[in-house]
């Protein structure tokens, strides 16, 4: 255990910055009290989301092919269903099952997706539907505005720690705690083993015209950081735009434009009203690719018990005429809108 270190000290506060990069528990003074901290940008714990921003330039001297633009989009959904069915519809909701083998498998699968570890995201986003659109969410677009929902609560100090007495059913697992701690892991193994593909195709399948400086480019920098802002638009804009079919308590919504980009996330709407179900697209016509990727996976023995929308919530629907929005947090206003989507 580290010695607490005082928090008003910018060295040590910076040093401390450096320690997270590699280990994502480590928290002088506690996890409790960073916590409790006000929101305010780390810089130093940004440098590494920063590099990979900047990392996307290198396909402006590397230039491109088509084997490295196609492997940026292929990374891009596979990932993005690693978010979206293994992040979300798994370790936050558990909406199906998996042996503790395949729970490791999925867990690692979710890692490429450079969003950190599987504990993490879900205890913040279990938080979320614990206080969608209250003072406590840390990313709601009408408490804290568009650009905080959508990246900057991802810089600020205290949305860093892993608060497992949030995720008790995760933390038994030493494995997955692992792979939460040490986030970085599996991200610098997954660039690395692009950037040697890359090598590999430049010796030996010259005719494709790819380098290994293509391929970490564009499969790794590029399709990364579409992937982060493309799952960042259900934090800001999932509660921004579209209609609601569901009065819920909070402002979420349901978009068919989020819904291509996040391979159907943008039911966000149908997820506030009963967040249990694998299925977030309620209705046949609601396309919804995570969905129908883990019941391809369920085929292989995987996973299993994916959970339904109840007959109950499909009737509320149903019975649904117009829907009453709440009014915005903060404000006065009352919206309606049409029970279909957007």
């Amino acid at each position: 255990m580290s010695r607490p270190l005082p928090s008003t000290s910018p060295h040590r506060r910076a040093l401390a910055a450096l320690v997270q990069w590699f280990d994502a528990d480590h928290a002088p003074g506690g996890a409790e009290k960073i916590r409790a901290e006000p929101d305010g940008v780390e810089w130093v714990r940004c440098i590494p989301f920063l590099i990979l921003h900047a990392g996307c330039l290198i396909v402006l001297w590397a230039g491109w092919s088509p084997v490295a633009v196609g492997t940026a989009v292929a990374l891009y959904f596979a990932r993005m269903f690693a978010v979206t069915g293994i992040y979300h519809r798994y370790f936050s909701h558990k909406t199906y099952r998996t042996s503790r083998a395949g729970q490791f498998l999925l867990g690692l699968w979710g890692a490429t997706a450079v969003q950190r570890g599987a504990l993490w995201w879900a205890y913040h986003h279990r938080n979320h539907h614990q206080h969608a659109d209250g003072p406590d969410d840390v990313h709601s677009p009408h408490v804290h505005g568009f650009w905080w929902s959508h990246l900057g609560w991802i810089t600020s100090r205290r949305n860093f720690p892993t608060d497992y007495s949030k995720i008790r059913d995760l933390e038994k697992f030493p494995e997955l705690v692992w792979l939460n701690r040490f986030d970085t892991v599996v991200p610098i193994l997954f660039a690395t083993a692009l950037w040697g593909a890359g090598w590999l195709l430049e010796r030996h399948a010259p005719g494709l015209h790819t380098t290994r400086w293509q391929l970490l480019g564009w499969g790794f920098f590029v399709s990364t950081t579409c992937l982060f802002h493309g799952t960042s638009c259900i934090n800001s804009l999932a509660h921004l735009l579209g209609r609601r079919r569901f009065p819920t308590a909070d402002a979420s919504r349901n978009s068919w434009i989020l819904a291509l980009i996040t391979l159907g996330e943008g039911w966000h709407n149908n997820h506030h009203r009963y967040m249990h179900a694998t299925r977030q697209g309620f209705y046949w016509w609601e396309f919804d690719p995570t969905y129908y990727g883990l019941k391809l996976l369920s085929f292989t023995g995987l996973i299993w018990d994916l959970r339904p929308v109840p007959a109950s919530v499909l009737a509320e629907a149903a019975a649904a005429g117009r829907v009453a929005a709440p009014a915005r947090p903060g404000g006065a206003g009352i919206e309606s809108a049409p029970p279909s989507c957007a």
